[in-house]
């Protein structure tokens, strides 16, 4: 297995990736890393830990999300993104879950 660097969030990680999966790794950590950013840019959370448990709660939202809904055509998924379209999860929402599930001890880990 090969090892990678990679960056997220301004921070450096060792990652394991096998042989022929550099660039799906590399495409995961982009996605990964820019939720993060995103998340972190708001200015309404601080905690690097309660980033990420937001920013995996997004992703596997959009990835439950892609699932359940029926392939677009090539030319459908252009129209949409052109037209600025895309789903997007209700940050809010999960904010709000997120905090009321970390209520009583306040720290993720």
């Amino acid at each position: 297995m090969k090892q990678m660097e990679v960056t997220i969030m301004g921070q450096s990680y060792l990652l394991g990736c096998p042989e022929g999966g550099e660039q799906a790794l590399s495409a995961a950590v982009a996605e990964v890393d820019k939720e993060m950013c995103a998340i972190r840019d708001t200015g309404r959370i601080k905690a690097r830990e309660r980033i990420a448990v937001l920013a995996a709660l997004n992703l596997a939202y959009q990835l439950a999300d892609q699932a359940k809904s029926p392939p677009a055509s090539p030319a459908a998924r252009q129209g949409s993104a052109e037209a600025g379209q895309e789903t997007i999860p209700d940050l809010s929402n999960l904010m709000q879950r997120l905090d009321e599930a970390l209520a009583e001890d306040g720290q993720l880990l």
